[in-house]
């Protein structure tokens, strides 16, 4: 599947990020500051070094054209972007920018900013990769990269989206798509602030910006992402707001990035914008909840890991996903069944799941578990059938398919925080409960809507009169 995506090319200035993590119980004697301790330190690529590795993470050949020295902290992301990303490189005037934040917990407490370099000049090979692009996302920061290389994607034939910064220049005309943040819009479209609908980050607000932006900038369509609230998309007149799947707490460094990278890749594809924009803002959901920036980071002393599972096998990305959940201290909910035709009690389960955490997997019994526990006339659906379908809800996260006749095993694998199930298991203690009670974990029922089922499905659908003949079904 990941084969067909088509290749992306990133352009923009390239930051090297720092983490420096502990835990913050005290004040310092000396002064009223929190004293960190027990720091652990990991690097990242950050800036359009952070879009690209995230673009490659959707599976897709990814080149990042960006401004590179001979400084340490050059080399150090040169390190860390091989084998991630193709690279191609314009000089770069001074060094790197970098930066190193300070964190306790999930909660950023200082940011230390050095290296001040500029990109010099664009170059011929710089230029040939940007011309021969199938798409092209703009990641510019501000330090000159999209500067020296602005006529190139002003002739560009490919799909552009631009995500512009306050210190750089407006994206060139004609772009496919521009992702400013509303604070960003707001200082790009210098209107007055208070519409009385919130501020800055008010909806109307938001509209007004984005349909000025249309304009000044000759833009196709204009995405203002407004955080926890989604993204609002205009093409010039009525806007489209997009919220956010669910509500979500966590670490939203590089979300802005994860919106544009998943936007232009999607776009590239041969995407509507508008089915762009919604995938990019689950995308950055997804993003925010399992981890954000420190997801793609490098510890400084790495341990030995286990070989990944292999890729395409979506039990195996459950699990990744769980795990990066709980490293980053959200709460993992998982729900199990069959879901051999999904229907309205289904949904309404699931939704009420996702809700009560931060990252929603659904465990589904395979085809084998499924005719043990039903019957050789079930399932109706096949299993590769009903994880798409599962995938496509807003609400599910993931999924991990199960043979055995319990999910006990799956459950071991995942650790969830929280085993949801139906209401209608109320009277019932769950062979599964004391696994999960094991590790913490708790066994939560959800209201169930009466009066749904397959099986009722099933039998209404048998009983239903056979078409007639030559009349559409």
């Amino acid at each position: 599947m990941t084969a067909s995506r088509t290749p992306l090319v990133v352009v923009g200035d390239a930051l090297l990020d720092h983490d420096l993590c502990g835990r913050a119980e005290r004040l310092a004697p000396d002064a009223p500051v929190p004293v960190v301790h027990g720091t652990r330190r990991s690097s990242r690529p950050g800036g359009a070094a952070l879009a690209a590795c995230l673009a490659a993470g959707d599976g897709r050949p990814v080149t990042l054209v960006t401004a590179l020295g001979t400084d340490a902290a050059s080399q150090t992301l040169r390190e860390l972007l091989a084998g991630r990303v193709g690279l191609v490189e314009v000089p770069l005037e001074g060094t790197l920018s970098s930066k190193t934040r300070v964190l306790a917990g999930d909660r950023p407490l200082l940011r230390l900013d050095d290296g001040d370099g500029r990109a010099r000049e664009a170059t011929p090979e710089a230029v040939s990769v940007i011309g021969a692009a199938a798409g092209v996302l703009v990641a510019d920061y501000g330090r000159g990269t999209a500067d020296v290389l602005r006529d190139a994607l002003a002739h560009t034939a490919a799909p552009v989206v631009w995500d512009p910064h306050v210190r750089g220049r407006p994206p060139v005309s004609g772009v496919r798509l521009a992702t400013p943040s509303a604070q960003e819009a707001r200082a790009f479209a210098r209107q007055p602030d208070d519409d009385g609908t919130g501020g800055p980050a008010g909806l109307r607000t938001a509209a007004r910006d984005a349909r000025t932006l249309v304009r000044a900038w000759q833009a196709q369509a204009v995405a203002v992402t407004l955080g926890e609230r989604g993204a609002l998309l205009s093409h010039g007149e009525t806007p489209l707001l997009v919220p956010t799947p669910a509500a979500v707490t966590g670490d939203p460094c590089g979300a802005g990035d994860r919106f544009a990278a998943a936007a232009a890749g999607l776009l590239a594809d041969g995407a509507l914008t508008e089915a762009a924009v919604q995938a990019a803002v689950h995308a950055a959901t997804r993003y925010v909840t399992e981890g954000g920036a420190r997801a793609v980071a490098v510890p400084d002393r790495p341990e030995p890991a286990a070989e990944p599972p292999a890729d395409g096998d979506t039990t195996a990305d459950a699990v990744r996903a769980a795990a990066r959940v709980r490293a980053a201290g959200g709460t993992l909910v998982a729900a199990g069944g069959c879901f051999d035709l999904l229907h309205a009690g289904h949904v309404a389960l699931l939704q009420a799941a996702r809700r009560a955490g931060d990252c929603l997997v659904v465990c589904v019994n395979s085809d084998a578990s499924v005719r043990r526990r039903k019957g050789d006339g079930r399932p109706l659906v096949p299993a590769a059938d009903r994880v798409r379908v599962l995938r496509a809800l807003e609400c599910v996260d993931a999924v991990a398919v199960f043979d055995e006749d319990t999910p006990e095993r799956i459950l071991g694998e995942l650790r969830p925080h929280i085993w949801a199930k139906g209401a209608d298991y109320a009277r019932t203690r769950l062979p599964e409960q004391a696994l999960v009670e094991s590790w913490g974990g708790q066994v939560l029922l959800l209201p169930y809507l009466d009066g749904r089922s397959t099986t009722g499905l099933a039998r209404r659908a048998a009983l239903s009169p056979a078409p007639t003949p030559g009349r559409p079904r």
